[in-house]
């Protein structure tokens, strides 16, 4: 079963369609996607919260500042850009995070802001060839580059993670990463490795942060995450047998807690994380 999240294209279906970059030809005026790190500047005073329409604004947006087109929003071009993050924004624009407990920016607008994040992160990521340091060029109609000087091509890179609620009976297993403040866990997570299966990822990942060992995994939904270009994968599995141990290096608590009584989580509400425990607790 699909379920829209967060981040994912579904999210802004009929709002927005994208397209692939071209030289910019057309100046018709449309809507801009202005990013402040991980905030998307909007209009202050609007009675919803509202991209910033026709014109570049000269006192947030440098002139050197070339914003790249992405799609369409409403019919009209959509073009995103990134300023700094000390820039200081006038009294009628304020800057709304499109991750994190802050949820005044609407779905469809942290989406958009994701979107744009991501594309400009790869645009910034993607200048030189990795094999030999050439400047990339553009390949037509897609966000692929191609080096002129070894004809390596380059595409976008989604880096697939697993993320996995484990239950027993009616407890969820959470863990703590070291990077995290004391009292704040969420569900196991981690990157694909060469060789693996999905499935396998799971296995190892639970094995390595608990020590534990699961049964049943089974798909549960997927979620575009683009801090800065991940694919989330989320699994449901049960407990197979094992003792809880964390590795004490990348995790540094690990435990059983009632679906009941959970602690914090630092996933975001906008999360996958949130998304599988609220669906999946009382299942």
């Amino acid at each position: 079963m699909s379920h829209s999240l967060p981040f994912n294209s579904a999210m802004i279906n009929g709002l927005f369609t994208p397209l692939p970059p071209e030289p910019e030809l057309d100046e018709t005026p449309g809507f801009l996607a202005i990013l402040l790190g991980s905030s998307l500047v909007v209009f202050s005073e609007a009675p919803h919260t509202l991209l910033q329409e026709g014109c570049l604004p000269a006192e947030i947006v440098p002139p050197e500042k070339k914003p790249l087109k992405i799609g369409l929003w409403q019919g009209k071009p959509l073009r995103a850009v990134r300023i700094a993050t000390d820039t200081v924004l006038p009294v009628e624009y304020e800057a709304l995070p499109f991750q994190g407990p802050d949820m005044r920016l609407d779905n469809t607008l942290a989406t958009i802001a994701g979107r744009a994040a991501q594309i400009l992160h790869w645009e910034r990521r993607s200048r030189f060839c990795s094999h030999c340091g050439g400047e990339l060029i553009r390949i037509p109609g897609s966000w692929g580059k191609r080096c002129p000087s070894c004809g390596d091509e380059h595409f976008p890179h989604i880096h697939p993670c697993i993320i996995v609620l484990v239950k027993r009976g009616d407890d969820l297993l959470l863990i703590r990463n070291a990077a995290w403040s004391a009292g704040r866990f969420s569900l196991v997570a981690g990157f694909l490795d060469f060789g693996e299966s999905l499935e396998e990822c799971v296995q190892r990942e639970v094995r390595e942060e608990s020590g534990i060992e699961v049964t049943n995994i089974r798909y549960a939904n997927s979620q575009c995450w683009p801090f800065p270009s991940q694919l989330m994968v989320g699994f449901l599995a049960d407990y197979a047998g094992g003792e809880i141990k964390p590795d004490g290096v990348e995790v540094v608590e690990a435990g059983w807690f009632n679906k009941d009584n959970l602690p914090l989580s630092p996933g975001g509400l906008r999360s996958i994380s949130r998304w599988l425990i609220n669906t999946y607790r009382n299942v």
